[in-house]
């Protein structure tokens, strides 16, 4: 295995793939990175038996083919540590793969390609073809509120639900709800519901380019995305989701209308003195402003006070002033709709345009 490749051609590709490699693993082959050299293409597979991303380049020079496994971590410090305009020679040489560039040399130890785990092929069940732009869109706007590590595991992963006519992604940690619906027809002949983990959400997201178009292949087991030069391949959560549907409110008869801008800037000042642990705040509307009440176990306290358009009863409601925080961040619009229904029931945020996204936000005691 010979061959010479820009560095510049290298680092994106090997950038991604390393990262779905874990530093820490029990099979120590699973630390590095395949490199198969067929003909002048490059593909360079890693994987953590979870998620697996193949990306391919095409080398400048092919001297002779080959596969073999080196470590991703290494190999990617060492690429970046060189100039942008570097050329860098690969070469296997006694079970040794040795990388010149100038009068830089580097030999980094291997494992043979035979010790690469494949994932498993599987039968698709449906294909769904949408852009890139869009896809991104959807994880941005929701992924924020997957679980990190909950006990429930089917929360710590994004759910897509497909239909004939559209494509919802949902996450939720059992406080909050993020959800968008995008319309596209699909050869789905059935509504259905996948769980794709946390880890393959972000991967995903990663890959996602300004242009072009993402294939998603659904399979009973797996997720494969296909773009330009990568394949990205999950395997999906196997549980069941809660049905969102239940906690989405239906009978809010409060409607408050703000700009969305001084609502988040109102709520960030005001977090600065809420508890670091609980970080509730004291949300009392009037007609035509919110007041935003926050105080910690240190006796300081925080006022704030934003004007919005909102004509009902007073009301008065605690909340995690992150998981409002991280709704008013999200929201594409410049004005954010809230319906409320009364202090114990939950909020319901969206952009106060006609949006497909909606987020739920459960209130909190104080």
């Amino acid at each position: 295995m010979h061959f010479v490749i820009s560095r510049e051609a290298l680092l994106k590709p090997l950038q991604l793939v390393s990262g779905v490699v874990e530093r820490r693993q029990t099979l120590p082959v699973l630390s590095n990175v395949l490199l198969v050299l067929d003909n002048d293409e490059l593909s360079l597979t890693g994987t953590d038996l979870e998620v697996e991303l193949v990306g391919r380049v095409r080398v400048s020079a092919a001297h002779s083919h080959g596969a073999i496994t080196v470590p991703a971590r290494k190999l990617l410090d060492i690429c970046k540590a060189f100039p942008d305009d570097a050329m860098l020679e690969f070469s296997l040489t006694d079970n040794k793969f040795v990388v010149k560039a100038g009068r830089s040399r580097f030999s980094l130890t291997t494992l043979p390609a035979s010790e690469f785990p494949n994932v498993e092929e599987e039968t698709e069940s449906f294909a769904l073809t949408l852009p890139q732009t869009k896809l991104g869109e959807l994880l941005d706007s929701t992924s924020f509120a997957m679980a990190q590590q909950d006990v429930r595991y089917y929360l710590n992963g994004m759910l897509f639900e497909v239909s004939p006519d559209y494509l919802r992604v949902v996450a939720t940690d059992g406080h909050r709800l993020a959800m968008e619906t995008y319309e596209v027809s699909n050869d789905s002949t059935a509504v259905q519901q996948l769980i794709l983990p946390r880890k393959g959400v972000m991967e995903l997201s990663r890959l996602l380019a300004d242009e072009g178009d993402i294939n998603l292949v659904f399979g009973q087991n797996h997720i494969r995305a296909a773009v330009a030069d990568f394949t990205f391949t999950s395997k999906l959560v196997d549980g069941k989701f809660p049905d969102y549907n239940r906690v989405l409110p239906k009978s809010g008869n409060k409607v408050v209308l703000g700009d969305c801008q001084a609502l988040r800037q109102g709520f960030s000042r005001a977090s600065i003195l809420s508890n670091e642990k609980y970080r509730g705040v004291r949300v009392v509307l009037t007609s035509g402003e919110m007041k935003i009440f926050a105080n910690n176990p240190e006796q300081e306290e925080a006022e704030e006070v934003v004007a919005v358009d909102y004509q009902g009863e007073d009301l008065e409601m605690g909340f995690n002033v992150s998981y409002l925080i991280d709704v008013l961040s999200t929201l594409r619009s410049s004005q954010a709709k809230i319906t409320l229904l009364d202090a114990n029931s939950s909020a319901l945020i969206e952009s106060s345009d006609e949006s497909n996204a909606m987020y739920v936000v459960m209130p909190m005691k104080l």
